[in-house]
């Protein structure tokens, strides 16, 4: 039991980490956008791949307020819904498991 308590703790914090990372390459591409990037840099072309699919499900559900982008807002928000809630939940469960 011990062990599958400590793979469940492992697979919250790596959890944790993605989430974490994710959050600051949503930061870093709103940031970015701001200027005008070259779009045929590595680094700009990888923070739009990586984060485009997300903000674009979110912009098709929120209606857009009078040119302000609020998806990164909405994203970043539900990264921290999910590092409150599921990561503590699995860290919870993981504690409960060992005793």
């Amino acid at each position: 039991m011990f062990v599958f308590a400590n793979f469940i703790n492992a697979v919250a914090m790596v959890l944790n980490y993605v989430l974490w990372l994710y959050m600051w390459i949503i930061i870093i591409r709103s940031l970015i956008s701001w200027v005008n990037p070259d779009p045929y840099n590595p680094i700009v072309r990888f923070l739009y791949k990586a984060t485009e699919p997300v903000l674009y499900a979110v912009r098709k559900r929120i209606p857009y307020i009078g040119g302000i982008d609020i998806s990164p807002i909405v994203v970043i928000l539900v990264i921290f819904l999910l590092q409150m809630f599921l990561v503590a939940t699995l860290q919870d469960l993981a504690i409960k498991l060992k005793y």
